[in-house]
């Protein structure tokens, strides 16, 4: 079912100088998830996230997933219901879903990536475990990714919906109370010449926009939002791809890896508080 569309201006090229680039009008429709409609796009979305480690995990079992709770959770579109989505947003139960095999690949990504940071490691154990799954602490986890041209102002609306339908999930008696919620990202780093290379290619609006490194000199979020989000983990973990491809010095492409932020539950609406703060509609 469609639950709101919202305007948005799009440039119609990145190439154009600032004095040609032109606005276009786009609706964006957000819908439940669709089992009848979303399943490929869904897949193509979860392995734009992963990356090369999608392998490690059965992608068609965690879409399947996503859209069997079709009342939480959003996606977006541009051309009515029957279109694929470009955005999607939902949130996990690990604990209730722990048999199912993509759930299982899952757990044991999560615990051997964050073994690099004993303290959010030793925290995950705890929920993750075989103690921590056989308690009532559960553990939710965030699927957030969205194609890259796709504007960050989506964003605010998406967790602001999820926070309510967590809420209306819990009126309803459903297994959705998380003390916590682990996010997992991505990101690219730059070298010193690569960032410098880059900042001087883009034009000027986009430099204005460019984001900041969020850890070191050259660690970048590909989505914007995750600086916002970061701010209010308890816990934050950089990792490197398990298949990433080993680069030289003539390496072409990003260098990229993930990202683990875990998050009280309890702040979600602070979140999209904040990113509605940080990326207002335009005008």
């Amino acid at each position: 079912m469609a639950k709101r569309k919202q305007p948005a201006d799009k440039p119609d090229s990145d190439n154009e100088s600032d004095s040609e680039r032109s606005l276009v009008d786009v609706d964006f429709e957000f819908f439940d998830p669709n089992p009848d409609i979303d399943f490929l796009a869904l897949k193509r979305l979860i392995t734009q996230l992963f990356q090369a480690d999608a392998q490690l995990l059965p992608v068609h079992d965690l879409a399947d997933l996503i859209l069997a709770q079709p009342l939480v959770g959003s996606t977006v579109k541009c051309d009515g219901r029957e279109s694929d989505p470009f955005a999607f947003l939902t949130v996990l139960n690990l604990h209730i879903h722990k048999e199912r095999p993509s759930i299982k690949a899952l757990l044991s990504y999560i615990l051997e990536k964050s073994s690099a940071d004993p303290v959010l490691h030793s925290k995950l154990q705890a929920f993750l475990g075989p103690a921590g799954l056989a308690s009532q602490n559960h553990l939710g986890f965030i699927f957030s990714e969205r194609l890259i041209n796709m504007p960050v102002q989506i964003m605010p609306h998406m967790y602001r919906m999820l926070a309510d339908e967590i809420q209306w999930a819990l009126d309803d008696n459903e297994p959705y109370d998380f003390k916590n919620v682990l996010i997992i990202s991505r990101i690219y780093r730059l070298t010193e010449e690569e960032a410098a290379e880059l900042h001087a290619s883009a034009p000027r609006t986009k430099r204005q926009k460019q984001a900041q490194p969020t850890e070191g000199a050259g660690v970048y979020p590909f989505h914007p939002e995750d600086d916002i989000i970061r701010q209010f983990a308890t816990h934050t973990l950089d990792y490197n791809f398990t298949h990433a491809q080993p680069r030289g010095e003539d390496a072409f492409g990003l260098d990229t890896g993930g990202r683990m932020m875990l998050v009280p539950a309890n702040r979600l609406r602070d979140i999209a508080a904040a990113l509605a703060e940080a990326f207002p509609q335009p005008s």
